[in-house]
């Protein structure tokens, strides 16, 4: 080849594209020009490559693209003698892509962000000119295909890729201010932004469930004060003695709202809804100063104070455990260790029970269920290199220099 010679801008921008096609850094992922190798011998006749879309818009002439290449300095690229076909030199054999490939590969790409959406490759191009040996350059793009502001960049070694990053012409463009890192340094950071991130998230997390866990407890004392004065022991000589026959015995004087007892115990607790005193002492009255259960003498005493508060505490916990049994068995009503009212067999005094996080609240209806989170949706595969795909008029699979404007 004539090398050495002047190229006119035109034949600069053609030759760096078809040397961008048979380049390191696109051959081995272009499917299609790698088939067209096989067909004879490495050779791809210009007609074929004048369908690239990249070449077609800067000409579709043979005799520009031939005086391109011919004077071209970098002797990658071989003419046939009928000057209608051209390959990659044989001299110049693709490397292997190794670990050893990618580490260099990873150490001589840089990251640039700042561009306007709008902008172009053929802008990027234009900018860059001038600023060292680029090898690729990767418009990088959102799941819409749209330009993202950022591109990677690989040059032909890490010291380039060094000297690009200190090049005080690579700060600015159109006025925008420009961030420029090694590739490496820039996964670093966004590692260290995605650990913050996290931190952030966990550390918030633990605030929100500390705030919960306050409230729950703020909302549990405001129940507790809520029902002081209604819990009622009871002890005595009680085998036989069911929870219904406390319902019989405070009917009409006091409504129950729980009652802790398990027959055959010697003691127990009733949680009315009002004054527990006020129902103990009508229900004295209505028996004639003495109240007891068939015939069986039983003490009676209004809990007050600590006691009372530790007693209510045990009986929430009580009414959340036999309300999550319900639930594990599918929402079926059972007549559990504090329940015992009428209610589940037709009785009148018993009432529902509802609990919320920590919280327990009397008569009402169940906890909704919590909703499932939303699957993860899937990302979009890259195309590994960045550059878009392109098609030759008839056919895809080939890949240019860059992404589509």
């Amino acid at each position: 080849m004539a090398e050495n010679q002047t190229q006119s801008p035109l034949e600069k921008k053609v030759a760096e594209q078809i040397e961008y096609y048979f380049g390191d850094h696109n051959l081995p992922r272009d499917k299609f020009l790698k088939e067209q190798l096989k067909l004879d011998d490495g050779w791809v006749p210009l007609e074929t490559m004048i369908k690239f879309n990249r070449l077609n818009r800067l000409t579709t002439d043979f005799n520009v693209i031939i005086e391109s290449l011919q004077k071209s300095a970098t002797g990658l690229m071989e003419i046939s003698e009928d000057k209608k076909k051209i390959r990659r030199s044989l001299s110049r054999p693709l490397p292997e892509v190794n670990d050893e490939y990618k580490d260099a590969l990873k150490h001589k790409s840089v990251y640039i962000k700042g561009f306007p959406i709008e902008t172009t490759l053929d802008e990027i191009q234009e900018w860059l000119a001038g600023k060292g040996n680029i090898e690729n350059i990767q418009m990088r793009r959102n799941l819409q295909r749209q330009f993202k502001g950022s591109i990677f960049l690989v040059l032909d070694s890490e010291e380039s890729a060094k000297q690009f990053v200190a090049h005080p012409d690579v700060k600015t463009f159109k006025d925008n201010e420009m961030i420029v890192l090694l590739k490496e340094d820039y996964y670093a950071k966004k590692t260290e932004e995605r650990k913050q991130i996290r931190a952030q998230a966990k550390a918030k997390a633990k605030q929100e469930k500390e705030e919960k866990q306050k409230q729950a407890e703020d909302e549990e004392m405001k129940s507790l004060d809520e029902q002081t004065g209604c819990l009622l022991k009871f002890s005595g000589d009680l085998d036989q003695i069911s929870r219904e026959d406390f319902h019989e015995l405070f009917h009409g004087h006091g409504q129950i709202k729980w009652i802790d007892f398990i027959r055959g115990a010697k003691e127990g607790t009733i949680l009315f809804k009002s004054n527990a005193k006020e129902a103990l002492d009508k229900a004295k009255e209505a028996n004639g100063g003495k109240l007891e259960i068939k015939n069986k003498s039983v003490q009676w005493e209004v809990l007050e104070g600590e006691v009372e508060r530790e007693t209510l505490k045990k009986i929430i916990e009580d009414q959340q455990e036999s309300f999550n049994k319900r639930r594990g068995k599918g929402g079926r009503k059972s007549g559990g260790r504090g329940r015992g009212g009428r209610k589940d067999r037709g009785g009148r005094d018993q009432g529902q029970v509802k609990f919320q996080g920590k919280k327990t609240k009397f008569d009402s209806g169940d906890e909704d269920e919590a909703a499932a989170p939303p699957s993860p949706k899937k990302r979009a595969l890259d195309t590994g290199n960045g550059q878009d795909a392109e098609e030759p008029a008839a056919k895809q699979g080939k890949t240019e220099n860059g992404s589509d404007d």
